[in-house]
Order: C-alpha cells, then structure tokens, then sequence
C-alpha cells in the first residue's frame, strides 16, 4: 500500500515494508532507470539536444543497435524520456516535468545526510 506523502522523512526510525512514500518510490525507479552506462549515455544526448531526436540513436552514440531498444524501454517506461521508440516511426525527448522531478528527488536525496565527526574513519 503506497502512501500519498512527498516528503522525505530521514527521521522515521522503520517503515513497514512496501508502506514508501510515493517520492521515495519514484526516485528508486528513476535510479534503477539510470542504473546502466548506455542509459546515462542516452540521458546525456537527449538532455543536449534542443529538440527530439529523429533517427536511430545507436549511429550516434557507442550503444550496440540490439541493446538501444530495450535501454529506450527502460527509460521511458520510468518516464525520464517519451515519444516514439518503436521502428518505424522513432522519436524520442527528455520528458521534462519527469526530469525536473529527478532533479529535485536526487538534490533532495543527498542533500539529508548529517555531518558526522567521527563516522567509518579509518582507524590509524
């Protein structure tokens, strides 16, 4: 059962399990999303771009032809891009309200660790 708070809450001692916020859903699948080389590759050349993309994106980027479709897939089933990923008609963008989103779950993500003085230091 998901709950409808969009709040990070780093002081929630246990959360029973499956019981996340919406937000800490969304940006595990965004991240898993992000988790490969060749999918950060394609964010990179989509996000450069000042219009979609028409063409076959494995000739202009070091991604094998058979691979592009599924890492297309992945993407845009995790929102970060839309558009056409289908043969023949080929078309995609950064889908930019779910890019925004990304952006502001991540800063906010690593922006709640506490500064510790004596935390995992090597001991000498």
């Amino acid at each position: 059962m998901r709950t409808t708070n969009n709040n990070f809450n780093p002081n929630q001692k246990k959360m029973p399990e499956k019981d996340y916020p919406t937000t800490n859903e969304q940006l595990a699948r965004f991240a898993k999303a992000m988790g490969h080389p060749s999918r950060i590759t394609i964010l990179l050349f989509l996000a450069s771009m000042d219009s979609c993309y028409f063409g076959e994106i494995h000739k202009e980027l070091p991604i094998a032809k058979a691979t592009v479709s599924q890492h297309l897939k992945e993407l845009k089933d995790a929102g970060l891009i839309q558009g056409e990923i289908e043969t023949p008609k080929v078309k995609y963008c950064i889908n930019k309200e779910n890019w925004e989103k990304a952006r502001i779950y991540f800063e906010t993500f690593f922006a709640i660790k506490k500064e510790k003085t004596s935390c995992c230091t090597p001991s000498t």
